[in-house]
């Protein structure tokens, strides 16, 4: 594996791909993106557009349309590639179609040689992160899902609002499934080093409070599409902090899907928890000593995902 070169394989060049790619013109951290679709037309044209904004980028980055062969020394490749969530669907709902999408585009990455790490962010991302893993046979610490890194940007930004305090020094997180059975672990939310139910309960403000901020975290996603059709920019920015994560080998702590090996009491799915973000991908899950309510709440969005792993399973004829 090497994370040397700082280049970067783009699968996927929609709204959340192209988000991404716009972002690195801005805060640089990369020698190299090589864009990958179905569509050549839209790749040559994304990558054209992309490049007549590098004399007013904040770094030099080589940018091109290429091909899953330029996957082979690439240090991470990103997927955003699948069908699109539709207003009215659940991100679950997307799985049968997804599932065969990122086997195909997995096995076509691998075959070109790659050895690096792979960051899934299409949906449902849990799932797909799954289902990348099992495919390409790379460890389990090199396959990583954007998982909850946007639910929890979300959140970060609405407390910070409701308290009045920069979205930088809330540290809260969102956990579990990235859809509709995620949920937040109030017990270890901090404004600053205060926990946050102490400085609630100081400004006398109830728990109603939060638990409305949680509702429109978790159905914030629903609501941007409804308005405009897909959410991109957001997810784009978050990609694009997690790869810095790798490539500065920084030990940020971030909660993407990462594979479960007991820590949470489950084994063998990929979930949104918080964890040590290097250049070896997933360095350690932090293990968070979850109450009674909040380690219920963590099983059922388990059951949710294990569910649907099935049907993957019976889909693509894994035994």
């Amino acid at each position: 594996m090497n994370l040397e070169n700082r280049k970067l394989v783009l699968i996927g060049t929609g709204f959340v791909g192209m988000s991404m790619a716009y972002t690195f013109l801005n805060t640089g951290g990369i020698d190299e993106i090589v864009l990958v679709d179905m569509n050549t037309d839209k790749t040559i044209g994304e990558a054209m557009d992309l490049s007549h904004g590098l004399p007013y980028a904040s770094s030099r980055i080589k940018i091109k349309a290429g091909s899953y062969a330029d996957c082979k020394d690439a240090a991470i490749v990103v997927i955003t590639a699948g069908a699109a969530q539709k207003p009215g669907q659940t991100r679950l709902d997307l799985t049968m179609v997804n599932a065969k999408i990122m086997k195909s585009i997995t096995e076509s990455i691998m075959a070109s040689g790659f050895d690096g790490i792979l960051i899934i962010a299409s949906n449902p991302v849990d799932l797909m992160a799954y289902v990348a893993q099992k495919v390409s046979g790379l460890p389990t610490s090199r396959v990583l899902g954007s998982g909850t890194i946007l639910d929890t940007a979300r959140l970060r930004t609405l407390m910070a609002e409701y308290l009045n305090v920069s979205p930088t020094n809330v540290h809260a997180y969102m956990m579990g499934e990235h859809g509709d059975s995620s949920f937040v672990p109030w017990t270890h939310a901090y404004v600053g080093c205060k926990k946050m139910l102490e400085l609630l309960d100081e400004q006398h403000k109830g728990l109603d409070d939060l638990h409305e901020i949680y509702r429109q975290v978790q159905q914030a996603a629903y609501e941007i599409i409804e308005k405009k059709k897909a959410t991109y920019y957001g997810i784009g920015l978050s990609l694009n902090r997690l790869v810095r994560a790798i490539l500065d080998d920084e030990n940020a702590i971030l909660t993407i899907s990462a594979y479960q090996q007991d820590e949470y009491h489950e084994r063998d799915l990929y979930i949104g928890v918080p964890a040590v973000i290097n250049r070896s991908g997933v360095r350690e899950i932090i293990r968070l000593p979850l109450n009674d309510v909040d380690q219920q709440k963590f099983f059922n969005s388990c059951k949710t995902l294990k569910e649907n792993i099935k049907h993957i399973e019976q889909e693509l004829n894994w035994n």
